[in-house]
């Protein structure tokens, strides 16, 4: 790996883990647990839009692992590995399904998509089937915050990516 690869991958991971520092920081938008904007997803948006599948998730495994380490339990470590993991594979799909275009609908399909991998992971650990009492908040809550990381990646692509090259 070059270093200007490694250095590239260790600005993202460190962006994206204050990120998502900064909003675990802050309180709930809404009182239902699970649902929260989602700010780290962003950098992963703007991997996947302006480099690769491997970048994207070589930040995304980075972050996931040092916020666990950092701020997390370790069964929010399996959470966010679903919901990490299934919302990367979706918005590389869709990203390459739609050419690299519409980055909020990208945005919206990983935040629902990121939502169910951790709803999945807390009715296979729970095994209680009332949790799907929340589907509907969750789906609404991914479109949602899915569409406002689209854009923030649109605009923070557009300013960061040319600074970087």
């Amino acid at each position: 790996m070059s270093v200007k690869k490694l250095t590239l991958l260790a600005l993202f991971t460190t962006i994206s883990l204050a990120v998502y520092a900064i909003e675990s920081a802050v309180p709930p938008l809404v009182p239902i647990p699970g649902i929260k904007l989602g700010l780290a997803n962003i950098i992963t948006l703007i991997l996947l839009k302006h480099y690769s599948l491997s970048h994207a998730l070589s930040v995304l495994l980075a972050r996931i692992l040092l916020s666990t380490l950092l701020f997390g339990q370790a069964l929010s470590l399996v959470y966010s590995l679903a919901g990490g993991l299934l919302s990367l594979l979706v918005m590389f799909f869709i990203m390459k399904l739609l050419h690299g275009r519409f980055t909020c609908l990208t945005g919206a399909t990983g935040g629902i998509a990121h939502n169910m991998g951790q709803l999945a992971v807390a009715l296979a650990i729970t095994a209680t089937p009332g949790i799907l009492g929340f589907l509907p908040y969750f789906l609404l809550g991914g479109i949602l915050t899915g569409l406002f990381t689209g854009l923030c990646a649109d605009a923070a692509g557009r300013y960061l990516i040319p600074h970087l090259h």
